[in-house]
């Protein structure tokens, strides 16, 4: 990635700096160097064919620093500025991209630390920095999914397939075994044809077979596991839980609200969550052992007796 921190943000976004922040540091470095020798300022502007007024202005800027000199001198030089560009860029990998922490937690590290001398530190600044680091980490993934597709042995997936809508509708599939995002794009509509479309060329490169999918019942999304992937449908525990409890929490509370605890209401209400939480866990462990709901519920003691026993 070339150099993307700038001194301050541009006022018209179509002008350029003539020159960038390493050959600034190159040339500002020359010309302390040519002054230390008693060459005149005019003579040194013309040697490094810099106006004199912006060599003036660089002069000025570096003198007015309030930090150590040998800390000015070590981010104006180009060494220390490939390593303030790197830190910069870590710095918003890590608590953006990966940590999630926000653009102005970046600002704030920046002021904390006295580095907005060297760098733009408002928010607009440093939003135009992460949109390079993003689109960088965009050509990666395009760059490296070709490269490793290659040699990619053949192989049969289980996906998860969901669409969030935070910040418009986004379609979403992975591979849940090792955590790769195969399709994660905005889309329009959630039916059959936008699934389709984005599958398509996230599968090309690769040489795999969707062989199942984990997801919600949206109509849309079974259909292109159906037809397109031609894979089988598993849903995810989340829905299959949510059916489960609209199934059973309504005969299990009307029993509960039977009962009578002796202890009073207080006791009650406490009696009352313990044993709906009770007889959950038995309702869940009498499905998995293959037995019906009727039978469940047939087996569930008289308000009376569950009374007696709290």
């Amino acid at each position: 990635m070339g150099p993307v921190i700038q001194d301050m943000p541009q006022i018209n976004p179509r002008s350029q700096p003539r020159w960038d922040r390493f050959e600034r540091a190159d040339l500002f470095e020359q010309y302390r160097e040519l002054r230390t020798q008693g060459i005149s300022e005019r003579q040194a502007a013309k040697e490094l064919k810099v106006p004199r007024t912006t060599l003036q202005a660089w002069r000025r800027w570096h003198d007015t620093l309030d930090m150590c000199p040998h800390v000015a001198d070590f981010f104006q030089r180009g060494p220390g500025l490939a390593f303030f560009h790197r830190l910069v860029i870590a710095f918003q990998l890590v608590c953006v991209e990966v940590g999630a922490c926000g653009m102005r937690l970046v600002c704030l590290f920046l002021h904390l630390t006295g580095l907005n001398r060297f760098v733009a530190a408002s928010y607009g600044a440093q939003q135009q920095v992460n949109l390079h680091v993003e689109q960088a980490l965009v050509t990666y993934d395009h760059d490296e999914t070709a490269r490793l597709a290659s040699g990619m042995p053949h192989k049969d997936l289980t996906v998860t397939q969901d669409e969030t809508c935070t910040g418009g509708l986004c379609l979403i599939t992975m591979d849940p075994e090792s955590n790769c995002i195969l399709v994660e794009q905005l889309a329009q509509a959630r039916d059959q044809t936008p699934w389709d479309a984005l599958m398509a060329p996230a599968l090309a490169p690769l040489k795999c077979r969707v062989i199942q999918s984990t997801s919600d019942e949206a109509p849309g999304l079974l259909a292109s596991v159906e037809h397109y992937l031609e894979a089988h449908h598993s849903p995810d525990f989340f829905h299959v839980q949510h059916e489960l409890v609209k199934a059973v929490s309504g005969p299990m509370a009307t029993k509960e609200r039977a009962i009578t605890c002796v202890h009073g209401h207080e006791e009650c209400r406490h009696c009352h969550g313990s044993y709906w939480m009770y007889q959950w866990h038995c309702f869940i462990q009498h499905i998995a052992d293959g037995q019906s709901p009727d039978a469940f519920f047939a087996s569930l003691p008289h308000p009376d007796i569950a009374a007696g026993n709290l």
